[in-house]
């Protein structure tokens, strides 16, 4: 597998977009708490001159424009087993909708888990697609995102509803 890494200039700021054969297998924010190592991402090649990563920067641009909702690029995790459920729950929150790692935890069995289910989320290599910014804390409030929380809190007030932007307070 061929790995290589392109940069996307977003409104977050230069996102790096990492794939793997015919997989997005890593997008990072700058300054993310959890990114790999330089030489794990493979050579720098332009956007324009990869097929899977131009895709994936024409998706991201317009998720992040509200003019998409989902994202149909392949993506591959290499997580241990406990990371991969949780990141296959990330997969099934729905755009516009939170949830919080207490219930996940609940999902896999055991309440107790809450705080390893964190963990998980956060090291969860494919920010945005693999939604871990729909996941808050039990009551409600913005914790932990690898991108940081005012990325956070834009990408969840990007997904908020017309209703839920007009009954709120801030």
């Amino acid at each position: 597998m061929k790995t290589r890494h392109a940069i996307v200039d977003t409104a977050l700021g230069e996102l790096t977009v990492v794939a793997s054969g015919e997989a997005v297998v890593g997008l990072y924010f700058p300054q993310h708490w959890y990114m790999p190592a330089e030489e794990a991402l493979g050579p720098r090649v332009e956007i324009r001159d990869d097929a899977l990563l131009a895709a994936t920067a024409a998706q991201l641009v317009e998720y992040l424009a509200g003019d998409r909702t989902s994202f149909d690029v392949p993506t591959a995790t290499d997580g241990d087993p406990f990371q991969e459920r949780v990141w296959a729950m990330l997969r099934e929150i729905p755009f516009g909708e939170t949830t919080t790692y207490g219930t996940l935890a609940e999902r896999l069995g055991n309440k107790a888990l809450a705080q390893s289910v964190g963990q998980a989320v956060g090291h969860n290599p494919i920010s945005i697609i693999v939604a871990c910014h729909r996941v808050v804390g039990s009551d409600g409030r913005l914790t932990g995102f690898a991108g940081g929380l005012e990325r956070k809190r834009r990408l969840l007030e990007l997904e908020e509803s017309e209703a839920a932007k007009t009954a709120r307070l801030f």
